[in-house]
């Protein structure tokens, strides 16, 4: 059997506890292994996603991403946790690029703050009605706020604007009702938020399916992307600035620093902390 190494790192870290953020693996070298075995290790970790480094002849280096059940073009924590263990490795420095599914991505780091430059968004309306939006999140219909969209920067996902903190924090998603509210590749999910009346902070929550269960996510980059698409298309005013705070429902407090500067470029930060190091043993 061969030794593979692996590396555990929590992504988007509140100030600097080391048990805070949302946790990642990432395997050092998978030149060896076909997307089923790297499924199956990625079931067998458990963990929202876990990351595979590969060589590659356009970036720095290839990465591919797999939750327990599917391969995922792009996502944002896999992303900068994974450019954390490729500088650790000496496949570059401070600034990075990978080569993804969904494309090319930047990524630059300040210390142990990494941050990418998430693709051009794209935006569409939301057919169900905010009824029905509010019955799926467990809501009633006065807490949807303007206006839900469907935001893709890498991966599309929808995102709801809440009327309140309170709100935020009342979401309970009903499975049935998350069924029928179907991104692009048939998953139902949502990040909700609501966003302060200064618009410096955001308190945030991700909600995916895994199985016929809704889970809930401590850090979700990519949807924070989408949230400065969501920005883009609400035409607010540029620069943004945001910090965010999520993770604190499920016991993982977790910051996100989002940036949409006025040339409407997205850019997602966060701190990044290795935990520790590991070998899998298999052919």
């Amino acid at each position: 059997m061969a030794a593979h190494a692996f590396r555990i790192v929590n992504v988007f870290t509140r100030h600097g506890g080391a048990l805070t953020g949302n946790p990642l693996c990432v395997f050092e070298n998978a030149a060896a292994w076909d997307a089923e075995v790297m499924q199956a290790l990625a079931r067998q970790f458990n963990l929202s996603e876990t990351t595979f480094i590969l060589p590659s002849t356009q970036a720095d280096a290839r990465v591919r991403i797999f939750t327990p059940s599917y391969e995922m073009p792009f996502a944002g924590h896999p992303t900068l946790g994974t450019a954390h263990v490729c500088r650790a490795l000496g496949l570059g420095g401070d600034a990075l690029r990978l080569e993804m599914q969904a494309g090319l991505i930047a990524v630059r780091a300040q210390g142990d703050r990494w941050t990418l430059t998430a693709p051009a968004p794209t935006w569409r309306e939301v057919d169900e009605s905010r009824g029905v939006l509010a019955e799926a999140l467990g809501l009633e219909e006065r807490d949807i706020g303007e206006r839900p969209l469907w935001i893709k920067a890498g991966k599309e996902q929808l995102v709801v604007p809440l009327t309140s903190v309170e709100a935020v924090r009342r979401v309970s998603p009903q499975a049935e009702g998350m069924r029928k509210i179907r991104s692009e590749d048939g998953i139902g999910m949502a990040y909700v938020f609501n966003l302060n009346s200064p618009r410096t902070a955001a308190l945030a929550r991700f909600f995916f399916p895994q199985g016929t269960a809704i889970l809930e996510d401590p850090a979700t980059g990519s949807a924070t992307a989408n949230f400065g698409g969501w920005c883009l298309a609400m035409q607010l005013t540029l620069p943004v600035d945001l910090q965010i705070s999520q993770g604190e429902f499920v016991s993982r407090p977790s910051l996100l620093y989002l940036q949409v500067n006025a040339q409407r470029e997205i850019f997602v930060g966060g701190d990044v902390l290795e935990l520790g190091r590991g070998i899998v043993n298999i052919d």
